[in-house]
């Protein structure tokens, strides 16, 4: 896991953005680099706060849950080809990465340091990813449903987390993945809609559903 993080990061720092013609990621992809150097720099010129245990505990789980999308993202890609599961992987990195900048920052151990694809620390994780790796595998159509749910849950773990924290640094990342997972859960539905399927939240409301997958992508 880690020499395939160490290539991915070299990719996107030269620009890989092939980007999903159909999806509204091509202006996400495109700053991805941009963004992360911009977050890497932001995180180290706020200040170090104090961070209680609930805090920490949050990070370390934010940070496995990006590995989650990361690595059922790549799983699906391998099973179907479909350029979408190639192309938002790029994006989860720079999740990932953005966390591990808050965990460095505050000396706190990385739960997925070495972690090869498929296996995590958090048990419920672990559980989570073999059931959604089995729903996806089902076909093309409930592999877009499986992104559609693992980006409602992290928009639902992500406000529940920045509940959490008045730390600058920290919510500042959160609202950084917060973005991207609501980008993410729009290309997936559309990719839904485009195969003739439906998709019903599970984590978040129907209302806050319509209002993210209604309206545009956001800049990164």
């Amino acid at each position: 896991m880690k020499n395939q993080v160490k290539i991915l990061l070299v990719g996107l720092v030269l620009g890989l953005v092939s980007c999903e013609k159909s999806g509204p990621l091509d202006s996400d992809q495109a700053n991805l680099s941009a963004s992360l150097a911009a977050i890497q720099q932001k995180v180290s010129s706020l200040p170090l706060e104090n961070l209680e245990e609930a805090e920490k505990e949050r990070i370390l789980f934010i940070r496995e849950e990006e590995k989650l999308a990361y690595d059922v993202y790549n799983t699906m890609f391998d099973k179907y080809g479909v350029n979408i599961f190639q192309n938002i992987p790029t994006s989860e990195l720079s999740h990932m990465e953005a966390m591990l900048t808050i965990i460095k920052k505050y000396n706190l151990v990385d739960p997925m340091d070495t972690s090869p694809r498929g296996v995590f620390n958090d048990a419920s994780l672990q559980t989570l990813y073999t059931s959604l790796v089995t729903q996806g595998n089902t076909s093309v159509l409930a592999a877009y449903q499986v992104g559609a749910l693992i980006e409602e849950l992290d928009i639902h773990d992500l406000n529940s987390s920045l509940a959490l924290t008045n730390n600058q640094d920290v919510r500042f990342v959160y609202d950084f993945l917060n973005k991207g997972s609501r980008n993410h859960l729009r290309s997936f539905y559309k990719n839904i809609t485009k195969a003739g399927g439906s998709y019903t939240p599970i984590h978040i409301t129907q209302a806050e559903f319509d209002a993210i997958v209604n309206s545009p992508t956001e800049k990164m």
